[in-house]
């Protein structure tokens, strides 16, 4: 009998700027490195919305606006779970700046540069909606 797989819920925020999208690097996990929208799990009976504001506070110490959910993303490709990502179209609040807390790294991305970063796979949906749209 095969052990069921570990399936992980997400928000994420994909923060626009201008004609720019926020990209942050892992810092952490067996992911580390790879490029993602920020946000992360959902704890249980929490609504999406609440979820995605508490971890961009946690993750980036910034203030959100979420103006539309984008894209959920049911993917399995990856080795230890499955994941459900549910993505969002956000922008900072009052111009503030965002300080890294869990990533290495981030960078605004322009259409032109939108994939020159190494996206995580489960992200590449959202990276080609965002395209189209930008």
């Amino acid at each position: 009998m095969s052990e069921q797989r570990k399936h992980i819920e997400v928000v994420a925020a994909i923060i626009k700027k201008d004609n720019t999208i926020l990209a942050t690097q892992r810092g952490y996990g067996d992911l580390k490195d790879g490029w993602e929208f920020p946000g992360g799990k959902i704890e249980p009976g929490e609504p999406h919305e609440v979820a995605l504001i508490r971890e961009i506070k946690e993750e980036l110490e910034a203030d959100i606006n979420i103006q539309e959910h984008i894209i959920t993303i049911e993917y399995t490709g990856y080795e230890k779970f499955d994941l459900t990502m549910h993505c969002y179209l956000c922008s900072l609040k009052n111009d503030s700046n965002i300080t890294l807390v869990e990533h290495e790294a981030a960078k605004w991305l322009s259409k032109e540069t939108l994939y020159s970063v190494d996206w995580l796979p489960a992200d590449i949906d959202a990276v080609d909606e965002m395209y189209r749209r930008l």
